[in-house]
């Protein structure tokens, strides 16, 4: 039979294969992994349907297959017939708390009458709607002579403008032109090797995913970002201390457990950072729960896995579990849904270098806290000049939703919680 890609997820049309398992003549168990493969952030283990004899394998390593193409055939053990027969990928629960896509609007037949949301001509007077509505459309940046109104004589109610905005994500979220297909405007393409020699190497799938998520970062989001510097220095003193014990016990105590769960709590204090903008109902989603994405750098690019339930963990608790997250993903083993449902996300780069940088929101969250190498400075402390561990921070928002009053008292707050560490938190592990 032929063994075919199953479906890997609403919106995943294939991957490129990352490793093929198995070789022809070998004998394989019903749900053994045959292949992996790389989709989105994540690779995904692809397992057999039945078990038998593998045949002809029909894929290799770096090949891109898409969704029911056939990756083998298989001699099913005791089999009957030779049916096609896709496989089953393992099925995934949605991410505790992971927020839900807006299902969009359906488009109206061509000849259909004109429904509520449909886009009208922006021309002639503006139309009946309530206050309400008319500044939910100011502060959507909405003109609401496009959108056609369902009530008596063309008035606009809050259904319209959902469906409008629907209508609108849907036409966003329409499959692009791949970059070899033609377009009406084509990007032009550089010979650079008439100036010298060059070579060339194609995008990996995981780059293209983080080239086009920031580009949507960066045009949807209107940041700004707050810089700061802590002084860390007992904070750094505690985790000298303590760190031989914590490797003992298979974790390691680093600064981003701190600043997990200081950001926790600092998280609670000002909930609105914790939140999403829905746009399409005009609401902010507060999340109740603290799942924070930890920003890694591997060699194939950056993958952002979450720790879930932050502010419930110790810090031994949380250190063992970066580790643990953090070899996963420059292993390329971690899952699609290790890498959901984040609220606010941390990126360090201190283990590298440099002081402050600007953090790209990761979208739908609305902050992102970026760490940088702690420096030695001098410090005036009771009159005197000390030198001190300063700690470079910098906390990039949304500012559609937090202000930059809110901003600064979010940092200052930060700041105190990364400074308040005592001997019992660490010993509460």
């Amino acid at each position: 039979m032929d063994v075919k890609l199953p479906k890997l997820g609403e919106s995943a049309e294939g991957g490129v294969v990352v490793s093929v398992l198995v070789a022809e003549g070998d004998q394989v168990a019903q749900g053994q992994t045959i292949l992996e493969l790389e989709n989105e952030k994540a690779v995904a283990p692809i397992p057999a349907p039945a078990a038998g004899t593998v045949g002809k394998i029909r894929v290799k390593a770096g090949d891109r297959v898409t969704v029911g193409q056939v990756i083998l055939t298989l001699n099913e053990t005791g089999a009957a017939s030779a049916e096609p027969v896709v496989a089953t990928a393992v099925p995934r629960k949605p991410a505790p708390g992971a927020v839900r896509p807006v299902p969009a609007a359906v488009e109206p037949e061509p000849d259909a009458e004109a429904e509520g949301g449909e886009e009208a001509p922006a021309e002639g007077p503006m139309p009946a709607a309530a206050p309400s509505i008319r500044k939910l459309a100011r502060d959507l940046g909405l003109d609401l002579r496009r959108i056609r109104g369902s009530e008596r004589g063309g008035r606009i109610v809050l259904a319209d403008v959902r469906a409008y905005i629907q209508r609108l994500q849907k036409l966003a979220a329409a499959p692009k032109p791949s970059p070899t297909a033609p377009t009406a405007r084509p990007v032009e393409s550089i010979d650079f090797s008439q100036w010298g020699p060059v070579s060339r190497q194609p995008l990996s799938p995981l780059r293209k995913v983080i080239s086009r998520r920031m580009a949507e970062s960066w045009n949807a989001v209107p940041r700004v970002t707050q810089f700061d510097e802590v002084d860390i220095t007992t904070l750094m003193d505690l985790r000298k201390k303590f760190a031989p014990e914590y490797e003992k016990k298979g974790a390691r105590l680093t600064l981003t457990s701190f600043a997990l769960k200081a950001a926790a709590i600092t998280l609670k204090k000002h909930p609105i950072f914790n939140a999403s903008l829905d746009e399409a109902s005009g609401e902010v989603v507060l999340k109740h729960y603290y799942h924070l994405g930890l920003a890694v750098d591997t060699e194939q690019g950056l993958l952002v896995p979450v720790i879930r339930d932050v502010d419930r963990k110790s810090l031994f608790e949380l250190s063992r579990e970066v580790s643990t997250l953090a070899d996963k993903a420059r292993e390329r083993k971690l899952t699609a849904e290790e890498m959901k449902g984040g609220t606010f996300t941390i990126s360090n780069q201190g283990g590298i270098g440099g002081a402050h940088f600007t953090p790209i929101v990761n979208v739908p969250e609305v902050a992102i806290l970026g760490l940088g190498k702690g420096a030695l400075k001098p410090q005036v402390r009771e009159g005197r000049i000390e030198p001190r561990l300063m700690l470079p921070i910098a906390i990039a928002y949304d500012h559609r939703l937090i202000d930059g009053g809110t901003a600064a008292r979010f940092t200052v707050d930060l700041a105190q919680a990364l400074t308040a560490f005592t001997e019992a938190d660490l010993k509460s592990g």
